[in-house]
């Protein structure tokens, strides 16, 4: 077994680099889109075009011509009444401008504007992946449709391990500044025809020295106590320093408790 593993390391890691160019869409560089054009691409947002959400908003999927071929892109609607969503929309561009690999989705072009009721209005236009996420694939009861209502081979989750292994090796240590997805969880990694994994959604990523990264190139980053991810998939050092801080707080209040006590006590004497 340790042999197999050994083998399949290597095997992964001499593809780790490579990036996709089978896909027309992704092989040209594309000027931002309109509100228009996503509303046709998804048939006015049709719940029959939704294929899923999360924290932030929903994604949708879509159909643009590229020299008389139809090109099939995921589209992520942000919900920017949602708190955050728009610091979020911010850091995956900053994020996903920079990064090609084949094992992270990659992304096309963006739009900001206003939609047609004169709202603001942001998406994300992504790479589209066709065999839904790990997530699906591991609990099968959640899966919608019948024909991918597979099992997973043990040989193949080591191969999904190691290309999600792959994705991080290269955003922590191939580029710069490195980035921190912070959200790592199977909802988080789809799969393609091959079953090859590709981990999505960065929403909550971190940029890594983000001083130096905004005054030489202009981006922004904010730095937080608020734990970032799934509870469930959060680092332990994470849920650690805010167990840390609620423990702080707490004795805070009692100090402050006890105070009022005493001073009331005085008060009555």
């Amino acid at each position: 077994m340790f042999s197999i593993a050994t083998y399949c390391c290597i095997k992964r890691r001499v593809k780790s680099n490579t990036v996709y160019q089978d896909n027309l869409f992704l092989s040209e560089t594309h000027e931002r889109v309109s509100y228009d054009e996503l509303r046709s691409a998804t048939q006015s947002f049709s719940p029959g075009n939704l294929i899923g959400s999360g924290s932030f908003g929903n994604v949708y999927i879509g159909t643009f011509v590229v020299d008389d071929n139809l090109a099939t892109v995921a589209i992520k609607v942000l919900n920017l009444n949602l708190r955050g969503a728009s610091r979020s929309f911010l850091t995956e561009c900053n994020a996903l401008r920079r990064i090609r690999h084949r094992n992270l989705v990659k992304v096309i072009t963006v739009c900001s504007g206003l939609d047609h009721n004169g709202g603001e209005f942001k998406a994300l236009v992504l790479e589209f992946i066709c065999n839904g996420s790990l997530d699906e694939w591991l609990h099968s009861n959640t899966l919608k449709n019948s024909l991918t209502a597979k099992r997973l081979s043990l040989m193949r989750r080591l191969h999904i391990a190691l290309d999600v292994a792959a994705a991080l090796e290269y955003l922590h240590h191939n580029i710069e500044p490195p980035i921190v997805h912070c959200d790592i969880k199977p909802s988080n990694i789809l799969l393609d025809d091959d079953l090859v994994a590709h981990v999505t959604d960065f929403g909550l990523a971190k940029i890594m020295h983000a001083e130096l990264w905004k005054k030489n190139y202009g981006g922004s980053e904010s730095s937080s106590l608020a734990v970032k991810g799934t509870i469930g998939y959060v680092p332990p050092g994470q849920l650690l320093l805010l167990l840390l801080l609620l423990l702080l707080l707490l004795l805070l209040l009692l100090l402050l408790l006890l105070l009022l006590i005493l001073l009331s006590s005085a008060s009555f004497q």
